[in-house]
């Protein structure tokens, strides 16, 4: 394989961005899209047939990235003039972007997927739990087309000049809160509202989530990536809040517990876009510091700081000024019974002192950890040409 590192033999000058990059990226948008429509499906109506508008927007991403950089790799392979076979590394005898291989692979993975949570569904009836097998070997083709889709981004990115590289950079972020948006689906059972006085919460983001807005903070240009990300994905999940229950639904699967009469979107945003605001303050104090400085800083913030706005803000959201369209403490899917502590706006039981402390240092060594492979990755998606 060719050295990611080696530059190809000149920069481009031109503005525009190249096809295969905007239909990667309109393949993860389909993807998110998808996910959250797919849950609110199951939490409104419940098991249906596979064809619904949901699992097609889902695996649209699929289809798109398979297309996409599948035909990228074949016309860099055996078209000695394509402009890519400079920036392009050598993989099974094809050619192309690093990036797309990946993408690719994520591509076959999702399609793979399909057929497998056909059965599931079939042998086993409605899912218990997001991550279920078929639903992991999704998540992992979602994640490895998001990845692959951010590595094209950053090959073209970083050879750019000028607008051009400005304007890859703007997509870089929005790739890279799609995968904030990803990881914050694959633990939406862990952190609804009623489990925001727990530990566990605040473990499970200091493991998610700090890797992810190091890396792309260090790689990205912008001195505010941190924020654009945590915003795009604050944006995206309140339009999710706001849309959703405008569509009418009911339940075809009982026990109905709850009545549904119109989509039950997902809650109220988590509050990252304050730690993150802090740590793009953080960075420009940092930058004279050794990484494992910047990393004990930066991931003690982000845990401190989320800490600090989250827990009484899950107090807001479990009083009645919470319960409008606006906030969201107004939905319950149909299988929500009415003694749980999430119906009757309770915190649910969790640990408490030195149990809950000495969970909450673990997460803190864990943000601390996260940031610091994060500076390390973003380093070295600096350096990524082809």
């Amino acid at each position: 394989m060719a050295t990611l590192a080696s530059p190809p033999r000149a920069r481009t000058r031109t503005t525009a961005i190249p096809a295969y990059i905007w239909c990667s990226v309109i393949a993860v948008t389909s993807a998110m899209i998808g996910a959250h429509w797919d849950i609110s499906w199951h939490r409104s109506i419940g098991r249906d047939t596979f064809w619904t508008p949901a699992h097609i927007a889902i695996y649209l991403c699929g289809v798109l990235a398979g297309i996409a950089c599948g035909y990228l790799i074949l016309s860099t392979t055996f078209n000695e003039h394509s402009p890519q076979r400079d920036a392009s590394v050598k993989m099974w005898g094809f050619r192309g972007p690093l990036g797309a291989f990946i993408s690719a692979w994520g591509g076959v993975a999702m399609l793979t997927s399909a057929p497998f949570d056909d059965w599931w569904h079939n042998a086993y009836g409605l899912d218990v739990k997001i991550v279920s097998p078929p639903h992991v070997v999704l998540i992992l083709g979602i994640l490895a087309v998001q990845l692959g889709t951010l590595i094209l981004i950053l090959g073209a990115m970083n050879r750019a000049v000028g607008r051009l590289k400005h304007r890859l950079d703007t997509l870089f972020l929005y790739v890279g809160a799609m995968i904030v948006i990803l990881l914050t689906v694959m633990t939406m059972e862990y952190t609804y509202r009623a489990v925001l006085h727990g530990a566990e919460v605040y473990l499970i983001i200091s493991l998610t989530i700090p890797i992810v807005l190091a890396a792309i903070s260090r790689a990205s240009t912008n001195r505010w990536a941190c924020t654009i990300v945590t915003g795009i994905y604050t944006a995206f999940l309140l339009g999710m809040e706001w849309i959703l229950p405008l569509f009418p639904a009911q339940p075809k699967l009982g026990p109905v517990l709850h009545p549904v009469t119109h989509f039950v979107p997902p809650e109220f945003p988590l509050l990252l876009i304050v730690p993150a605001v802090v740590l793009d303050l953080l960075w420009r104090k940092l930058t004279d510091q050794t990484r494992w400085v910047q990393a004990v800083v930066a991931g003690t913030a982000f845990l401190a700081v989320f800490l600090a706005v989250e827990w009484p803000f899950a107090d807001f959201l479990m009083s009645p000024a919470a319960r409008n369209w606006f906030f969201g403490s107004i939905y319950f899917d149909y299988l929500t019974s009415p003694d749980t502590d999430l119906f009757q706006n309770r915190f649910e039981p969790s640990v408490s002192g030195l149990g809950f402390w000495s969970r909450i240092a673990w997460a803190c060594v864990g943000s601390i950890v996260m940031t610091r492979i994060g500076l390390a990755w973003g380093e070295w998606m600096k350096r990524v040409r082809r």
